[in-house]
């Protein structure tokens, strides 16, 4: 089909928003995600957090059950807004599990992904990872529904060609699988309590200590990436946002292209 000027249109961010959550344990990013219009979970471990209820359909045991459930989200009549997935890297396991399970080419299955040797075995598990992402999309496309990915933190040396080495937040999923995940989503949010570091004297001749200082109770949406953490977002979500719990989705609305409303909202980058 031949293409001209005339099919030119104006776009804009007006779907149901695709998000990352990531941090240390009991940070809050389950509670955060609570807190997005209408959320499911599809819990892929155990840990709900005791101030909250969640609407799920339970600790699902295998990549089968996920699947299955986001059939049932995509199948029938419901009226939630948001699914929620706690947490990806847990998913991560259970992807690596079934990739196992199907074996290789010929059909043998294997007792662990490096079994299939020279990196194989990672490879066909972004085929069982797309199976989910397919999923994820047709939620979002034909139900309307934002997708909200929650991740473990992790700390690692980040080798950089212009500087020293350093130590930085990454998410917590293989390096294989990762690009694969975070390529295509809209924000990556780091949650992460604020350290000030205080220098004192210490006892001893020509010696220091360093302390680390912070409220226990204030929490940090990261929304963009610095050389500490991976971080990102196409809303314009400022650098950092607070995080207040029951406050936390409505401190993120107004930058997201649905509201409090889940309606687009017009001045949505």
């Amino acid at each position: 089909m031949a293409i001209s000027l005339s099919d030119l249109r104006t776009v804009r961010a007006d779907q149901p928003p695709r998000i990352l959550i990531y941090g240390n344990e009991g940070v809050g990013k389950t509670t955060l995600a609570s807190e997005f219009p209408s959320p499911v979970f599809l819990q892929c471990e155990e840990g709900t957090p005791g101030e909250v209820e969640l609407e799920s359909f339970g600790v699902l045991p295998d990549f089968g059950s996920v699947l299955d459930s986001m059939r049932a989200l995509y199948d029938e009549d419901h009226e939630f807004k948001t699914v929620v997935v706690d947490s990806v890297t847990a998913l991560q396991a259970m992807i690596f599990a079934e990739t196992c399970r199907r074996g290789d080419e010929h059909g043998n299955a294997k007792a662990k992904i490096e079994d299939f040797g020279y990196g194989k075995g990672y490879v066909n598990a972004k085929t069982v990872l797309r199976e989910f992402q397919d999923g994820c999309d047709a939620l979002r496309r034909d139900r309307g529904m934002a997708i909200v990915l929650i991740a473990h933190s992790v700390v690692t040396t980040f080798n950089d060609p212009e500087t020293a080495s350093y130590d930085r937040y990454e998410i917590d999923l293989h390096k294989q699988l990762n690009g694969q995940i975070t390529r295509d989503l809209d924000a990556i949010l780091l949650l992460k309590k604020p350290v000030n570091m205080k220098v004192e004297e210490g006892k001893g001749f020509n010696q220091k200590r360093t302390r680390a200082e912070g409220s226990a109770s204030t929490v940090l949406i990261h929304a963009v990436g610095k050389p500490a953490f991976v971080a990102k977002n196409r809303y314009g979500i400022p650098e950092s946002v607070r995080f207040d719990r029951g406050q936390g989705y409505d401190a993120l609305a107004p930058y997201l292209p649905q509201g409090a409303s889940s309606t687009p909202l017009q001045n949505a980058a």
